[in-house]
């Protein structure tokens, strides 16, 4: 009985590569009938077996079975380039998604996956069979690879491949030497916004808001879309990732990055990618500066926007947002209240398949990306491909990613103004008090409310993802942002004569601007970021309360977001079995100062009384990220609206995070200074 890792770890590897090609190292073939071998390749089948099979190690078998019809999966072609923001490619996933679910065992969809493999666009493939194992009881545990380990041209200087190949071809699997990416590749100083490039074209980054996708696909069959909070959830991630990329740009003397909100503005960004697409080889295309987004009329592509449909769409969103009530298919009027409008609103607006009137409020989210993806070509006449706003794996690299949810996330603000402010009952925890709250690297005598971040050099075996070069390991290093560990420590009082049951809330938030000026509260606010939030239990009287910044519920380590799976199954390494949906570790801190930057750092103590929804137990593998990510197959794991208490508007009156905290025993704030130091450390 072959275990269901192995039954799916070839067909996940090596995506180009015929599936008779052996996979893991050479280990692993695939025994197929020649009904699953292409035209191409079929009047070889016997050849093949006698060439690649003989060596392998394990030999997986497959019956010999009329497969389906796939036809309509030619929407895009074998070497195309696939794209979720496509409308028709959306609904050609849903419907491979929906063909995976439906196989009776992990044998017969390992059946079809192994004849469909060769035969469809391998994006496309890796992303149905990816959601469909995540969604399916029997294969849950399976090991995903990572998008980088799939199609690692997608991220790395493509001046690194011939390097790679040089050296797989011509040296010794054990004596290989790494290929060094070069930091900030893609432009030269001169570009103001090459400051925060390290950020947005952070690799670990691009990771989290592919896998985040395909744990909330915006479309496909109702058992995959359809979870607890997902619109909210889809506003949450989003607006806490552009709060923190404009802590970023402070850090580096940039400012608050400008909203995309008027579509017929020339856009003064430009952005040349420098990756390519294993698919058909050639590079991602790049914006000049000062382009205009015009109508999409690509045939070709089955994509076809209009600027005047986006702004009917637009506008009827926020007639819905300012009346408070949007319209259903069937005419009803559905409110958008405190608790489940700004999920409904999600939906509408990114556009799920759980939007509650699809043909009236459109596809505005989404198609802003494809419209933004083709603005150099937009009719096709040039022939040239998507560029990284079209595709869901690439689009956090570009500038203009940040501009456009900037956008996004100004409409929910604007539902979220109409929204009454928390109240004293909101906020409050009767009989707790937080007497202190401090930071503190974990380094014996390490001086209270100091951090520090660094460079740090990593390593990454491509050699999984690089088809047709030799096996073994093929290593590539590169160099990212990183922080020295720490601790938050607190002391609190519980003056009832009985234990409480509190949820701790930390938060992050910039006390100045790019120039260095003090943030009014009311922008503070909305640049607040959730570094942890966990349970306690609050004994009567003294307590005193450690927690490691890596145990945050927000953030998986390093070793989760650059997994490997085909490393995973060698003897002495751990086997990752969990979702591996989280926010990158290293990214956990905004970078600093060299002088050192001072930041607010916050705590509230809420009554988990108020909070709970469901018991669930935190150190469960797959629930280790769950501020960003839920819970598998359970309800969001807080009763709160998602950015409580900084996501709705404060009175006029409230200065300052301090004024805000100061008449609740139960908050806290401090100020941290993060010094970073311009050096590279390697990773041990």
């Amino acid at each position: 009985m072959t275990d269901n890792n192995t039954l799916f770890r070839g067909l996940l590897q090596k995506p180009y590569e015929p599936t008779f090609v052996p996979k893991s190292d050479g280990k692993l073939y695939y025994d197929l009938p020649d009904a699953y071998l292409t035209d191409q390749y079929r009047p070889f089948g016997a050849s093949f077996q006698s060439r690649f099979g003989t060596n392998a190690e394990q030999r997986v078998p497959f019956p010999s079975v009329s497969m389906p019809d796939l036809s309509f999966a030619d929407v895009v072609s074998r070497r195309g380039h696939f794209s979720v923001f496509n409308a028709a490619h959306r609904r050609a996933a849903s419907s491979l998604i929906q063909l995976f679910l439906d196989q009776p065992d992990p044998t017969a969809l390992s059946a079809l996956a192994a004849y469909s493999r060769d035969r469809l666009n391998a994006p496309l493939f890796q992303y149905a069979l990816a959601i469909a194992l995540i969604h399916r009881n029997d294969t849950r545990d399976v090991e995903i690879p990572s998008v980088l380990e799939l199609f690692p041209d997608r991220f790395v200087d493509p001046a690194v491949f011939p390097l790679l190949r040089e050296e797989g071809n011509l040296v010794d699997r054990g004596n290989r030497r790494a290929i060094d990416i070069p930091r900030n590749y893609t432009a030269s100083e001169r570009v103001e916004e090459q400051r925060v490039a390290y950020w947005r074209e952070d690799v670990g980054l691009s990771l989290h808001h592919w896998h985040w996708h395909l744990v909330y696909p915006s479309s496909g069959p109702d058992r995959v879309v359809r979870k607890d909070r997902r619109g909210e959830l889809f506003y949450h991630m989003h607006q806490q990732m552009i709060a923190r990329y404009n802590i970023e740009r402070f850090a580096n003397g940039l400012p608050w990055t400008v909203s995309f909100a008027h579509l017929r503005e020339r856009i003064p960004e430009a952005y040349f990618p420098k990756i390519i697409r294993s698919s058909d080889g050639r590079a991602f295309s790049c914006r000049y500066a000062n382009q205009l987004m015009a109508d999409v009329n690509r045939t070709e592509d089955q994509s076809t926007v209009k600027i005047a449909d986006m702004e009917v769409w637009i506008r009827r969103i926020f007639e819905a947002i300012d009346s408070g009530v949007a319209q259903t298919t069937n005419g009803d009027r559905v409110q958008l209240n405190n608790k489940e409008g700004i999920d409904i609103l999600g939906d509408i607006l990114e556009a799920s398949t759980l939007s509650i009137n699809f043909d009236y409020y459109g596809d505005y989210h989404q198609n802003g990306h494809v419209m933004l993806g083709y603005i150099h070509d937009p009719d096709n006449s040039y022939l040239e491909g998507v560029g990284v706003m079209g595709d869901l794996t690439t689009t956090m690299r570009d500038p203009l990613f940040y501009r456009w949810h900037q956008h996004i996330d100004d409409i929910f603000v604007r539902h979220k103004q109409r929204l009454p402010a928390y109240t004293a009952s909101d906020l409050a925890f009767a009989d707790i008090t937080v007497d202190s709250f401090d930071v503190q690297l974990n380094r014996p005598n390490a001086p209270k409310n100091t951090l520090l971040t660094f460079w740090q050099r990593s390593q990454f075996d491509l050699g999984t993802g690089l088809d047709f070069v030799p096996e073994g390991n093929l290593f590539v290093t590169f160099t990212h942002i990183q922080h020295a560990p720490f601790s938050y420590r607190f002391q609190v009082t519980n003056r009832s004569d009985r234990t409480k049951r509190g949820t701790a809330r930390l938060f992050l938030g910039p006390k100045v601007n790019e120039r260095r000026q003090t943030l009014p509260f009311k922008d503070q606010r909305r640049h607040m970021v959730e570094l942890d939030k966990f349970m306690l239990d609050l004994r009567p009287g003294a307590n005193s309360i450690v927690r490691r910044s890596d145990q945050s519920n927000l953030t998986i380590p390093y070793e989760r977001t650059f997994r490997n799976i085909a490393a995973s199954s060698q003897p002495g390494t751990e086997v990752f079995q969990f979702c591996n949906c989280g926010w990158p570790n290293h990214m956990l801190l905004p970078k600093g100062s060299p002088d050192g930057l001072e930041y607010d750092f916050f705590v509230l103590i809420s009554d988990y009384n108020q909070d709970r929804v469901e018991e669930f137990n935190e150190n469960d593998t797959c629930n280790d990220a769950h501020m960003f990510c839920g819970l598998r197959d359970r309800r969001f794991p807080d009763a709160r609206s998602m950015g409580y208490p900084f996501d709705r508007f404060t009175p006029s009156s409230v200065k300052s995070l301090q004024e805000f905290a100061r008449p609740y025993g139960n908050m806290k704030t401090t100020p941290v200074t993060i010094r970073f130091t311009n050096t590279v450390i390697a990773r041990t």
